[in-house]
């Protein structure tokens, strides 16, 4: 993550900064001179946090109690955000929603090092795997989704399973294909990291986490261990967050 954010002076403010993708952009903003404000699931964890990245930058810890969506779902945030949801990203140029959108931002505002192929093939084909997870796989199993098909419909525990499963199976037998065109290397393109591992790593961390089968994807198992021998996926693995639970 290094020379990523190379905007010293600068101010940001990463909701959902103390784990995932949210902690390497705090990390990153943190370690290149960006003050930079994180809140997560309680002060206590965003506290812990900033001390921890306050020893070699200027982090500060804001109230943020997301241990139910109460505070998202407040009238000062969703004036920010009209959706409710986090991660949410305030920098000196705006603010932004969508983990891809912030992507999008990071990838044009601080090209170096680069996130996305330089040709335009390679950034659709980037671009596909990524909204493969961001679009049809992650929104389905997502925590509110989960909630409410148990409330509206009283699903059982199994049946929540297999839907969880059905749906991370399906796209990852398409990403699995996509992994064999030979377009990839070490990671999703090539042999540099692309939005395409950044998404794939976390949705496999889920998939495991949810006991789903995933002997018939030996690519995307050999690409995530490649993803997680470097240290900012090793920063940014739940377990080494202080909110770990």
């Amino acid at each position: 993550m290094k020379n990523l954010f190379d905007i010293s002076g600068k101010v940001a403010v990463v909701t959902g900064g103390s784990r995932g993708i949210g902690a390497m952009i705090a990390r990153g903003f943190v370690e290149n001179g960006v003050r930079t404000y994180i809140c997560s699931r309680t002060l206590d964890q965003a506290t812990e946090t900033a001390e921890k990245l306050s020893k070699v930058g200027d982090c500060i810890a804001l109230q943020a109690d997301l241990s139910s969506d109460r505070e998202q779902r407040g009238e000062d945030f969703l004036q920010k955000n009209p959706q409710g949801f986090v991660p949410y990203l305030t920098t000196g140029d705006g603010a932004m929603g969508q983990s891809l959108a912030m992507l999008e931002y990071l990838e044009e505002t601080y090209p170096d090092p680069p996130l996305l192929p330089t040709d335009a093939s390679g950034r659709a084909r980037v671009r596909q795997i990524a909204s493969i997870i961001a679009c049809d796989i992650h929104p389905l199993n997502n925590l509110r989704v989960l909630k409410y098909i148990i409330g509206e419909f009283g699903v059982t525990e199994d049946q929540k399973t297999a839907w969880y499963h059905h749906w991370i199976l399906a796209g990852f037998h398409t990403i699995e294909a996509l992994l064999r065109d030979g377009n990839s290397g070490d990671f999703c393109h090539g042999n540099s990291v692309t939005f395409a591992d950044l998404c794939l790593v976390p949705q496999v961390y889920n998939a495991r986490r949810f006991n789903c089968p995933l002997k018939d994807f030996p690519n995307i198992i050999r690409i995530v261990d490649n993803c997680n021998k470097l240290e900012a996926f090793l920063q940014a693995q739940p377990e080494n967050q202080p909110d770990a639970t």
